[in-house]
């Protein structure tokens, strides 16, 4: 049975446990103030080609959302979000438990837009409502879209100007910046956002999310935040570890583009077979649209995820491939795949 489930099935990149293991019986400072973490921050900071961002090391994408979200806004604050974005699927009402509401718009595609967030501006406008002062966007998206650059920056110029927090939820930004149909840098996105995070976890990493905060007024007594939501890693020195390995030889990038690869193997055996898509994905999440009988031939050898039923015979269903996928085991799947339909 090979798992196609997502891409956090496995341990870590050798490289990563060979640096833990290196460095295991070292003594380190603890709560993120090692050198190792230091020396990361270094790195990534090289990467977003920006010295005055603010940057974190947490352990996970909820704990990150649930984080960032809480610390900037006010009580009586929301933040906007697509209909399928993780705050608002995934995460067990993480965001809403802190007191905040998440208000939701439907995007075909995954993808906020300006006129998506005008039209909740335009519903919530006294005192009698929640105020809306944030925008969470994921890159790639929950269903493996991505923004390019000209939709980054008309989001950023329309939060600028409304006044709202852009925040983006990196958990698979690897896989959007390692795209073939990709236009946009590390650079970029820490000059559009005010806050985003670079996935480890979905990367190649045992855990962890280095969250890069941008806007001057959401850097104010973060570690507060952190350690009051028990968010703290008491051995912060092994999230310092791995992104400082991460961050060393383009391996985070390395990793993001392989994962790609082997899906794009995969894409292009649903669409030799002529099955659609749910949505328009070059990363390494597919979505092809399959019939029930087929699904159920192929869960025989293979895991894989429903996303959506589209008809009383079809069904949307994910595939996800990792740093760590297979490349034979892809091409038997396409091989059984091609035999079954």
């Amino acid at each position: 049975m090979y798992c196609f489930n997502n891409d956090y099935s496995e341990g870590a990149h050798p490289r990563i446990l060979e640096a833990i293991k290196n460095a295991s019986s070292d003594q380190h400072t603890g709560y993120s103030l090692d050198s190792h973490t230091e020396h990361a921050k270094a790195l990534i900071k090289q990467a977003v080609h920006r010295e005055d961002v603010d940057i974190h090391m947490l352990v996970g994408g909820t704990q990150t959302n649930m984080l960032v979200i809480s610390a900037a806004l006010r009580p009586h604050q929301a933040v906007i979000a697509a209909e399928t974005g993780h705050i608002n699927v995934h995460e067990t009402g993480a965001v809403e438990s802190t007191g905040h509401k998440v208000l939701t718009r439907q995007a075909a595609d995954g993808k906020l837009t300006p006129a998506l967030i005008q039209t909740t501006l335009d519903g919530h406008t006294d005192e009698h409502m929640v105020q809306p002062k944030m925008v969470y966007i994921s890159n790639t998206t929950e269903i493996g879209t991505q923004y390019t650059l000209d939709e980054l920056e008309a989001l950023s110029r329309f939060c600028r100007q409304k006044g709202l927090y852009l925040f983006l939820d990196g958990a698979r930004l690897g896989a959007a910046l390692t795209s073939p149909v990709n236009d946009l840098t590390l650079a970029d996105i820490a000059r559009l956002v005010d806050v985003f995070y670079i996935g480890g976890t979905k990367n190649g990493a045992l855990f962890g999310e280095a969250l890069v905060i941008a806007h001057p007024g959401l850097k104010e007594d973060f570690r507060f935040m952190i350690k009051q939501k028990g968010a703290m890693l008491a051995k912060g020195f092994l999230l310092g570890i791995q992104f400082e390995e991460l961050f060393q030889d383009d391996l985070f990038f390395q990793m993001a583009a392989y994962a790609n690869q082997m899906a794009a193997i995969l894409k292009e055996a649903f669409t030799d077979c002529g099955f659609p898509f749910f949505s328009d994905s070059a990363t390494n999440q597919q979505f092809p649209i399959l019939p029930n009988d087929l699904i159920a031939k192929l869960r025989e050898s293979y895991q894989f995820q429903d996303q959506q039923a589209v008809d009383a015979d079809h069904t949307a269903v994910r595939f996800v491939t990792s740093w760590a996928t297979k490349e034979e085991a892809v091409r038997r799947f396409a091989q059984d795949l091609k035999r079954l339909a």
